[in-house]
């Protein structure tokens, strides 16, 4: 499929704006819900801390463009779309944060860090060609992962509403997974823009999502929580084992799928994986 074909075909999908509202207090969501496991929670903790605040930062990256697509309503619909779930993905993350924090988690110092950095200092000094071809990248990321999400057995070792939270998550990611694509390649659709939002975006995310795990790490230990034993159970584990093998092979494939010079996120047709889980739970329409 040429990019040209995939920026048609996605035209065609709508993007409903869902409001899950999520019961995290009443479902009782456990610190450790990953394989009650600190290890492997916390490092999808450390990932979701970084949401509510990326999640607006593709926002406004995405916004700062609407001018150069306003002759282009069905792009624009579809752009309103993935402001909507973006901004309820930034929502529903915030209220699990919120838990977190009854739960005796500092989150504060971190995210104080992060916003200074990411957004205080690197997104005013980063040109807004840069912001919106990083926002293109880490969407592509976002929406590998959520086809990982969607189609491994991994979360079946998550806490149910945890579960149920990433997977919605997940399809929408893949629903509005060329939005931000197509607004570069209407912006400017240099294949050297792309690969510099590819380096700023994977350098950024790599960063954040290490230092808010350690942090979240450092805390449990404070907390008088034994690490090494439950390291030592995460490195066992066969399943745990696996996805890390797996997850090396995928995010470099993605990576080289990315920098082809001819690439676009609609060339993985994922669309009805996504479709298929949102039918399931009865979502589909919005």
């Amino acid at each position: 499929m040429s990019a040209t074909a995939g920026a048609e075909s996605s035209t065609k999908r709508p993007i409903p704006v869902r409001a899950m509202g999520f019961a995290f207090r009443e479902a009782a969501v456990p610190r450790w819900w990953f394989f009650e496991n600190p290890i492997p929670t916390h490092v999808s903790n450390a990932l979701n801390l970084l949401f509510p605040d990326g999640e607006r930062f593709f926002i406004r990256s995405v916004k700062h463009y609407m001018h150069v697509i306003e002759d282009d309503p069905e792009l624009l619909a579809r752009v309103r779309g993935f402001f909507g779930q973006e901004g309820r993905h930034g929502h529903e993350h915030e209220r699990y944060n919120k838990l977190l924090q009854e739960q005796g988690y500092d989150l504060e110092p971190f995210l104080a860090l992060y916003r200074r950095l990411a957004f205080d200092v690197l997104e005013k000094h980063v040109p807004p060609v840069l912001r919106l071809s990083a926002t293109a990248a880490l969407e592509h990321y976002t929406a590998t992962m959520a086809e990982n999400a969607l189609k491994s057995d991994m979360l079946e070792h998550a806490h149910p509403l945890m579960r149920d939270l990433l997977r919605w998550h997940a399809a929408e990611e893949i629903e509005h997974k060329s939005v931000a694509y197509d607004v570069l390649q209407r912006v400017d659709p240099r294949w050297s823009v792309r690969a510099a939002g590819l380096a700023i975006g994977t350098a950024s995310i790599l960063a954040f999502w290490i230092l808010g795990a350690r942090e979240l790490l450092r805390q449990e230990a404070a907390m008088g929580t034994e690490l090494d034993v439950h390291r030592r159970a995460a490195a066992a584990d066969p399943v745990l084992e696996r996805e890390r093998r797996h997850r090396a092979v995928m995010f470099r494939a993605a990576i080289a799928d990315y920098l082809r010079a001819d690439f676009h996120p609609d060339q993985k047709n994922d669309y009805e994986l996504a479709r298929a889980y949102l039918d399931g739970i009865g979502r589909l329409a919005g």
